[in-house]
This record gives structure tokens, sequence and C-alpha cells, in this order.
């Protein structure tokens, strides 16, 4: 038997709503979360239109051969930003007219797999052995609005398709819950001479990927508590009447702890580095994760926002990278020392639902610009009224021309307060010369935890 997806009403009404007289097909992609189970979809969201596709070339897109499989995995990259811990893009739809559909499972086997491949390639986080490997695929016929469910196991490139169930259920996730938590943040990414060809996003990533093995092997306080991660996260608690569909969202505060070291029989050793330069990621930020209601366990809810801590950082670094490309300064390479401000993070509710999508905004966008993205990536009209901002953002400091030898020890304990308490700033050091990371083992009878969180 295959896996069951349930699917809010709202999707189901989306997919229909659609009309295929212009086009002679329609793809998207299809959100929602997996659990052990079955699988919930609570939104679909239609693949955007070239911009520089005019009507002639729109008019020629008659064949499936035509998808255009670079912009819906780019699409899908965008999106996937947009998500909190506990959601990810669970497959690909397509609505076609009736004399497309022998072509169509070809059209999405290859769709499926080209996406997942572009989504986990910049992850800091690698599917586990309990994770579902399976991506759902569908194929609506807009004339007679059959729909075809089926799966593919993305660990396996040869797998064949195995159906599935698709039923839907009004209300879906009013009642989801919610984990909150704010990280202090402080990465130090040396820039080693011997990887100076690599990007400064590559080489930022492989720095990022030392620290989040500490919050993967951290522990989790959930409101104050310790809980068995085979508990349920629910345990002790009322159970909401059955059959009810306002939208209510029960929160937990967690906090992370890290220890210092990986284990107690780590062996520590100091190392001389020749470097280039460095990276400093120092700040706060707000992560967010989202579980469905019906049983869920600890360690799922954990893993969701393990998950959107190593997220919300990458992804931030990610967008400031790709602005520094395309609004690149004169001069600016040639300074020894420059402060950014990340992008910070809002949230915005999904209607009828307790879960809400995020995105990333700079100091100098506007509200506008928020709405135009949402619209265009996620096909979602948001009011004004419905930004939710998690964190505030400061103007960055730009320090130049500034040698290794005038760099007291205490320079970074003199920027402005504010620049590292609302704001992930990073700061980019080039031609500092040596820098030496030392590691000093700990000789202690148990371990040590450092805060995180507030």
């Amino acid at each position: 038997m295959g896996r069951s997806y349930i699917v809010e009403e709202a999707v189901g009404q989306y997919l229909l709503n659609f009309n295929n007289q212009e086009k002679a097909f329609i793809s998207g992609l299809l959100i929602g979360q997996c659990s052990s189970q079955r699988d919930y979809v609570i939104l679909a969201t239609r693949t955007p239109p070239r911009e520089e596709q005019n009507e002639d070339t729109r008019s020629s897109q008659l064949q499936l051969d035509d998808l255009d499989e670079e912009w819906i995995t780019a699409h899908a990259n965008q999106v996937s930003r947009m998500l909190p811990g506990g959601l990810l893009v669970l497959g690909i739809f397509i609505i076609t007219t009736p004399d497309l559909g022998k072509d169509v499972q070809n059209a999405l086997r290859r769709l499926v797999f080209a996406v997942e491949k572009s989504i986990t390639k910049k992850r800091l986080w690698n599917l586990t052995e309990d994770d579902i490997s399976d991506r759902v695929t569908l194929h609506v016929c807009s004339s007679t609005k059959k729909i075809l469910c089926r799966t593919y196991d993305i660990r396996d490139p040869k797998s064949s398709p195995k159906p599935a169930d698709w039923k839907y259920q009004n209300g879906l996730s009013t009642s989801w819950l919610s984990l909150d938590c704010t990280i202090h943040v402080n990465i130090h990414v040396p820039l080693s001479t011997t990887t100076a060809s690599y990007s400064l996003e590559k080489n930022t990533k492989n720095g990022l990927a030392r620290w989040a093995k500490q919050i993967e092997g951290g522990a989790y306080l959930i409101n104050g508590q310790v809980k068995e991660e085979d508990c349920e996260l629910l345990e002790g608690q009322k159970k909401s009447s059955r059959g009810n569909t306002q939208t209510t969202t029960q929160t937990f505060d967690v906090r992370v702890l890290t220890h210092l070291l990986l284990n107690s029989n780590h062996r520590s050793t100091a190392t001389v580095q020749v470097c280039s330069g460095s990276v400093n990621l120092k700040g706060s930020v707000t992560c967010r994760a989202y579980i469905h209601s019906n049983k869920p366990k600890v360690k799922d809810a954990m893993q969701a926002l393990k998950r959107d801590i190593l997220n919300t950082v990458s992804d931030r670094c990610e967008i400031l990278f790709e602005d520094l490309l395309m609004h690149e300064t004169p001069g600016s390479k040639d300074s020894e020392k420059e402060f950014h401000a990340l992008p910070h993070r809002i949230f915005v509710p999904i209607p009828g639902s307790s879960v809400m999508l995020c995105d990333y905004k700079f100091g100098d966008e506007s509200t506008g610009e928020i709405q135009e993205r949402f619209m265009e990536l996620l096909d979602q009209h948001i009011g004004v009224d419905d930004l939710e901002i998690a964190e505030e953002i400061n103007t960055a400091s730009i320090n130049s021309c500034m040698k290794r030898e005038d760099i007291p020890d205490n320079t970074y304990d003199d920027q402005p307060k504010h620049l590292v308490k609302t704001t992930v700033a990073l700061r980019i050091q080039q031609n500092i010369g040596v820098a030496i990371a030392a590691v000093v083992a700990l000789l202690a009878a148990g371990f040590s935890f450092h805060y995180f969180s507030d």
C-alpha cells in the first residue's frame, strides 16, 4: 500500500481554479510536512512565468519537453528559503490538457528528482535513515479534473512510481504546534590560503558545517524541561476537541544548549593555519518550526527546529552573497575590513492556518517588495498588517584600510551594541596575514554547556 497524503481543501480548490486555455500545461510545487504515518499538504503554488518569455514563446510551449527544468528548480530553491522548520517542498504538480496525459509521468519523474537534488545541494544537513524519502507527483487533467498521485523514492534514482492516496480535509493546519527559540550566534570562519581559490560563499559554508555539528548535537529544553525523544510532545496536556476548525496556535518555548566538546573522549590539539582572511557571524536569530498535532514525537519536533536553525543562518549568508554580487561597489575588494548586515526575518500567516511562512528583508527593502515576492513565488496576497517582523535591522558599519598590527584585541567589543544585538552582522576581513585557530582540551568530570539562547 502506498503513502497517504492528507491535503488542505484550499489546495484542491487552488488546483481546480487554473485555466489551461492559454497554456497546454501548468506546473508548480506542493508544500507540506512528512510524518511516519502520513504526509500533509497545506499549500500549492504554481511556477511563475519567466519575464523574458514573450507571447510567441509561451504559445509555442505545447509539449512537456518544453518544461523549463532550470527555472522550476530555481523557483523551488527560492520557495524553500521561505519555509520555516518542519515544512518542505513535498513534490510537483502538473495540470495538463488531455492530449498531454501520456507524457506527463516522465516529465514529473524528471522534475521531482531535479528539484530535490537542487534543494539539498545547499543544505547544512542531510536526510537520516528515519526521514521519509518519498516525494509526491500529482497530475491533474484540466478537462476531466481527474487526478493521478504517485510517489518516488528520491534516495533511489531508479525507483519506480508507487500509487498514493490523495485525500482532502478541511482545516488541516488550523491547530498545528509552533516551536520558537532565539539563537545567539558567534561563528568564526577562518579563510585558509589552501582554499583561496574557493568562493567566499563556499568557504563560509565549510565553516558553517562545523558549527552545524554543535547544533545537531546540542541539548534542547522545551518550556524549561528536558523531554525524552520518544515521548509525545503533547504528553500530559489536554487534547483539543475534534472538529474544531478555528485557527489556534500552541507555542513551545525552546532553549538550546551546546556542549563545548563533542564527547568526553575527544582529544583536541592546537593547530596553526595560514589564512588570507576570516568571516565572523555575530548576533541573534529567531528560529521557528511547526509540527502537526496528530501525536507528534519530541524527536520530530526537535529535528524540525534544528533544521530551521541551520537553514536560517545558511540562507541569510547566501542571500547576502547574492546581494553583494549584484551591488558590488568599486574599491570594496581593497578594503581590509567590511561590515554587512544580514537580512532579518519576517513571518507571514497562511490564510486559514496556524502555520506561517517566512522571508528575509534587507533594511532598504520596502514592504511592497516583500508583498511582490510573496505574490510571485508563492501566489499569496499579503496585507501590510500580516507582516510579523521577528528581528530589527540596523545599518552595517564598514571599517577599511586597517593593518593587522593596528587592530587591538578589543576592536569588536567597541562596535555599536545594536549591530550585534538585534541583527546578525557579517564581518569580512581580507589579507590579515596569519590566523591561529587553537582548540584547548577541557579536563572536566562531565560535559560543559554553553547557552546559545535567551
